[in-house]
């Protein structure tokens, strides 16, 4: 056991270390924000809260859902994600930390939440996660799918499939933020993708995992009556959409909702049960940070929406409320359920679009909060949280929560 003095090092967006202390300060504000949103005594479903599993749970709205639904709607949860524990030279990533206070709040707070470490698309894991909840839960209410991976290895074939951020149809220019001796606006150009890469990118983040999922859960005979399931995605602006929802990204979009219509038409019907996109706002995350342009769209976004800004906490109590039926949430055509009213709302959007072309004096001085962004960057990583002395050595091999002895 050793303590570290952790400094924020790293290239662009990508540090080589997290701040165990500063990554449990951010899941304890969190937690404070869902505690706020918490449903009423009398809202709440009498008797245990919603048996849930979340895949995706450590980082960005997966572990924003977790939270509210822990600390919001008492709900019992198993979560999976893909984390890096700490070796002789690094700190684990900050998703294990995060991990672990969530763990260590839900147990003080008399709550069920366990997380298990591995890849979601491997059928080992996910036995291993549908077992174990079968002991826990014996049958499961609601399941939130919130995957954004790199790549994926096809359990029938062995192929690795990797995920790609291209437009299709035509090049897409674009400035990004990046920090480099002060801020900085970068162009960058995007060539289109080739047939091979779009459907390597369905295959990684569209919809075909999430209905594994469910279809084995439905095969060990565990969806609750009235199995409620939500893929969280996400629509965006036209000024993103060349890039997004029109891209290589949106292609797979278009999957996971495809996917939607057929698990309640199929394998849902007898449960009774429905599932859903659920539409969140863009927010500062590890993949968010991926798609070009994005960085300068947040930073411009956060200065135009002020007050109007919903937080993944409080947009995650919204898809809570909805799942559990205590608040039904607005949705469209598509079926989707829109928590991005806000971003999408027409006078945001008008205000975006005439800021989208300034100059990169005119952003730097107002227009765009970039100090903002780069805080929410170094927070990703547990820095440049209040509070928290960053001069102190603090032990970086935290363990991962261990399982608890839970009533079958």
């Amino acid at each position: 056991m050793v303590a570290r003095v952790l400094r924020p090092e790293g290239m662009g967006f990508i540090f080589l270390d997290a701040h165990p202390a500063g990554c449990a300060a951010t899941a304890d504000a969190m937690i404070s924000e869902a505690t706020r949103e918490r449903r009423s005594a009398a809202e709440l479903a009498a008797g245990a809260g919603p048996r849930a599993l979340v895949i995706g749970c450590s980082a960005g709205y997966g572990l924003a859902a977790v939270v509210a639904g822990l600390f919001g709607h008492d709900a019992g949860i198993i979560g999976v994600c893909y984390e890096r524990a700490a070796t002789s030279r690094r700190s684990a990533s900050a998703g294990w930390y995060r991990t672990a206070t969530l763990a260590d709040r839900a147990a003080e707070a008399g709550l069920v939440f366990e997380a298990v470490n591995g890849d979601c698309f491997d059928p080992a894991v996910r036995a291993g996660v549908l077992s174990r909840a079968a002991d826990v839960f014996g049958q499961v209410d609601i399941l939130i799918y919130s995957v954004a991976a790199p790549r994926r290895t096809d359990p029938r074939t062995g192929t690795v499939y990797h995920s790609a951020v291209k437009p299709i149809g035509a090049a897409y220019q674009t400035r990004s933020v990046a920090f480099a001796d002060g801020v900085v606006l970068r162009e960058s150009m995007q060539e289109p993708a080739s047939d091979a890469e779009i459907e390597a990118t369905v295959k990684v983040m569209g919809g075909e995992d999430w209905e594994t999922w469910i279809a084995d859960l439905a095969q060990r005979d565990m969806l609750a009556p009235g199995f409620q399931t939500a893929a969280l995605t996400y629509v965006g602006s036209e000024l993103t959409a060349p890039i997004y929802r029109l891209g290589t990204i949106g292609r797979a979009k278009d999957h996971l909702e495809a996917t939607a219509a057929r698990l309640t038409g199929g394998v849902l019907a007898q449960a009774s049960g429905a599932a859903l996109t659920c539409a969140h706002s863009a927010a500062v995350t590890m993949s968010s940070l991926a798609i070009p342009g994005v960085s300068l769209y947040l930073s411009l976004l956060h200065n135009v929406a002020g007050d109007a800004a919903e937080s993944p906490v409080r947009q995650s109590a919204r898809l809570w409320g909805h799942l559990t039926g205590c608040d039904l949430g607005p949705t469209d055509a598509l079926g989707r359920l829109r928590l991005d009213d806000w971003e999408l709302a027409d006078q945001v959007q008008a205000e975006l679009h005439a800021r989208w072309q300034a100059g990169t004096g005119d952003l730097a001085h107002g227009l765009a909060d970039l100090d903002w962004f780069r805080r929410q960057i170094w927070q990703l990583y547990g820095f440049d949280v209040p509070g928290v002395d960053y001069t102190r050595p603090v032990e970086v091999d935290v363990p991962w929560p261990a399982r608890s002895d839970h009533p079958s």
